[in-house]
């Protein structure tokens, strides 16, 4: 899980680069075009088949993923990359508020003392941001940790349902990509067309894509052999691989209380995946 977790780190620092050169709608194209051709080359090579019959499932979860991408690309690019990771993975405590509030799951009484430690957390985060030009890109890695939620309850349905993960992933890809496409090809006809792709541009992309798909891939496996919530915990190494990267690239500095507030989100996201029956941390 570990090595999951720094390849979606190392996605992240390539999406904060890109984001100089290339629109948030071609970042998210070449995140879904990319990944999906390393995860058809995995399924050819597996001998796997991509038949399903529950495609509206994957067309839901897919849309749900869409929407995350798009959210969470504008935040890295727009407010610390550690800070857009940390509100990226609040999405457990959103999943847990969904599984008792829509389907009636029971709440325990220390998920409620990790949800309100949780959302303590978030307003101890966002707290430097609430008066500065970064709250829009604050707003956009909450949003896409509330709407990540919804694409998890999916991915938990369909686990019920049998359906392997990697399946899953290439149908994710698939609606990113297309889901993208019409917005470059729109992009084009206002003032800002599509850019052009040098070299360092297309080193770039294929981080994006490759280090997602792969992550994707490692993340996958983790959960399959290993102990739920341990793997879960070692998701969230994530944001401290983003944190060493944010201050060696970009000199990124959180304070003290924002520190704390990462540390809140992280130790409630734990304990919402120990204590309810919401699917561990996962990112798209």
């Amino acid at each position: 899980m570990v090595a999951a977790s720094l390849l979606f780190a190392c996605m992240g620092v390539c999406v904060k680069l890109g984001s100089e050169q290339f629109s948030a709608a071609e970042l998210v194209f070449y995140r879904g075009a990319i990944a999906l051709l390393v995860i058809f080359g995995y399924v050819r090579i597996a001998g796997l088949t991509l038949s399903t019959k529950h495609w509206r499932i994957h067309v839901t979860r897919g849309m749900a993923g869409f929407v995350t991408l798009v959210m969470y690309f504008y935040a890295i690019s727009l407010i610390p990359l550690a800070t857009a990771v940390t509100l990226n993975y609040t999405s457990p405590l959103f999943l847990a508020m969904l599984l008792a509030f829509w389907q009636r799951e029971r709440i325990r009484p220390l998920l409620f003392v990790a949800l309100a430690a949780g959302f303590v957390g978030i307003v101890l985060l966002l707290r430097p941001s609430w008066h500065s030009d970064q709250l829009a890109g604050a707003l956009y890695g909450l949003g896409s940790g509330m709407v990540s939620s919804i694409a998890h309850l999916n991915v938990r349905k369909m686990g019920e349902l049998g359906e392997p993960e990697w399946r899953t992933v290439f149908y994710f890809s698939l609606i990113a990509a297309i889901g993208g496409l019409p917005w470059i090809l729109a992009s084009t006809w206002t003032e800002q067309p599509m850019h052009a792709i040098d070299a360092r541009g297309w080193l770039l992309l294929l981080g994006v894509g490759g280090f997602g798909a792969f992550a994707q891939l490692c993340m996958t496996r983790a959960y399959k052999h290993g102990k739920t919530i341990v793997t879960a915990s070692f998701a969230y190494s994530t944001v401290v691989f983003s944190s060493l990267f944010g201050m060696l690239l970009w000199n990124e500095r959180l304070p003290f209380i924002a520190l704390l507030g990462v540390g809140l989100i992280l130790a409630s996201g734990i304990l919402a995946t120990a204590f309810s029956r919401a699917a561990p941390v996962e990112q798209d």
